[in-house]
């Protein structure tokens, strides 16, 4: 580990489900085994005095557990807005949020409420897991608003009518999808929302699973219009293109994540290389997914811990 790949000591939360059970889950989740293969080795575990109930319940999303700021909170306007994505699939679609001290009432009662165009904030673009724009992902863009951002969450499915409400079907949808096509729907989102009329002209995004793979495609494909990227448990970018990384980077690992970990040491090379500006955390004893809230992957003090440092970062580099 190098001197700027930092380890913490948070002390992550008590699972009854062994890691193997988590692992798997991984696996499934990342298309590496199917199903029908998943549920068969949990249905080992089951000898071992656990219930399928308690294992499906522990690994699945539940995401009732996932909204820390509701859709109506007065300290924010959400809507649904589409942008242009020639390159892309044409035309995307995504999930804008925007603190309501940006708003102005109208001037009479019922009216309603408009953009102050005296009014300007950074802008965060948060891009979702590889299965579409879910709850948790929605709401992750929520609590960015509720701290003065102006925050947008894409959906990769967009063109396909949409995240349907269901994992697996997300899933599904988005690995049918051309690789290339996403890329370009999410380098449209990022100018789009860089371009918003109370941007102040600071563009951050934050990304977990494929979106940490997104965040650091933006950075590598539009390193002069990225201010600052935050990339949890991302892979990087194509090699051919990991020359042009500059930073600033926040990138956040999880030490029982073998699979993305190990594309860290080729790519910390490049980014020394490159003398780009970055920083990394790795966390102890937590899962892929830590911090997202509506699955047994959550490990709570690290994901507070992580998300504050996050917001230390965006404050540093976006709101300056």
């Amino acid at each position: 580990m190098s001197p700027q790949h930092k380890s913490d000591s948070a002390t992550p939360a008590s699972h009854p489900i062994p890691q193997e059970a988590f692992d798997w889950y991984d696996e499934y989740a990342h298309g590496i085994i199917d199903r029908r293969e998943f549920m068969a080795r949990l249905a080992g575990l089951v000898a071992l005095g656990f219930t399928m109930t308690t294992l499906t319940g522990a690994l699945m999303p539940n995401y009732a557990l996932a909204e820390q700021v509701s859709f109506n909170d007065p300290s924010i306007q959400a809507s649904y807005v589409k942008f242009p994505s020639p390159e892309g699939y044409g035309e995307g679609r995504g999930y804008l949020v925007i603190p309501s001290s940006l708003l102005i009432p109208g001037k009479e009662a019922g009216d309603p409420k408009t953009l102050d165009p005296t009014k300007k904030a950074a802008v965060v673009l948060v891009v979702h897991e590889n299965r579409g724009l879910n709850p948790y992902i929605e709401d992750v863009a929520r609590r960015l608003a509720a701290k003065g951002y102006i925050a947008f969450a894409p959906d990769a499915l967009y063109s396909l009518g949409g995240y349907p409400g269901n994992d697996d079907a997300g899933r599904a949808m988005q690995s049918s999808l051309d690789r290339a096509k996403i890329e370009q729907d999410f380098i449209a989102a990022a100018r789009f929302l860089k371009a918003h009329p109370n941007s102040n002209g600071k563009l951050g995004a934050v990304g977990f699973c494929f979106g940490g793979y997104i965040v650091n495609m933006l950075a590598a494909t539009i390193p002069d219009e990225l201010n600052a990227g935050v990339p949890f448990y991302g892979t990087p970018a194509a090699t051919e293109l990991r020359s042009r990384v500059k930073g600033p980077l926040m990138l956040q690992f999880a030490a029982l994540d073998q699979r993305i970990n190990d594309t860290w040491a080729e790519y910390e090379n490049q980014l020394k290389a490159n003398k780009a500006e970055y920083i990394a955390y790795l966390y102890p004893n937590v899962n892929h997914g830590f911090h997202n809230d509506s699955t047994g992957r959550y490990d709570e003090p690290t994901a507070e811990l992580a998300w504050a440092r996050t917001l230390d970062f965006f404050g540093k580099y976006l709101q300056g």
